[in-house]
């Protein structure tokens, strides 16, 4: 068979070298290297978003519970006011169901609630995955402060 021939059948015993793979394999680690720290900070940035959109929830509710009632509930009455009827002082006289079900934030705890607040007349917040005050990062407090 002559080398003419072998080029117009396609057919070739020839594969890929050792650098030739080697290259491959060079330019695939240095997109791994690009790519993963990108994708690595995605689940921090997705857990902020849910929190930040329960947060939204919350004071939508919470806001809602005053229009009815012509106060918001008290941080002793706490967030649970909005799914169950408070029985502690003030007795709402309006109250309805605000919300079937409380949200923890995405680390698992419970959202924290003052009224009044120290950021607006009542914080809605977690304290994020350190579950303590302050923090960056994942860490950070995230508050109704930045959406009211």
């Amino acid at each position: 068979m002559t080398d003419t021939t072998r080029r117009t059948t396609g057919k070739s015993d020839d594969g890929f070298s050792l650098l030739e793979l080697m290259v491959v394999v060079v330019i695939l680690s240095i997109l791994a290297l690009v790519i993963v720290p990108r994708v690595i900070d995605r689940p921090d940035q997705a857990r902020a978003a849910r929190a930040q959109s329960d947060i939204a929830a919350i004071v939508s509710a919470v806001k809602l519970y005053r229009l009815d009632n012509f106060r918001y509930p008290s941080t002793e009455q706490g967030l649970a006011a909005l799914v169950s009827k408070p029985v502690t002082s003030p007795v709402p006289e309006n109250w309805s169901k605000y919300m079937d079900r409380l949200p923890v934030d995405p680390w698992g705890k419970p959202y924290q609630y003052l009224a009044p607040g120290v950021h607006g007349e009542f914080d809605v917040f977690t304290y994020g995955a350190d579950g303590a005050a302050g923090g960056s990062g994942a860490d950070a407090d995230i508050g109704s402060w930045a959406t009211q």
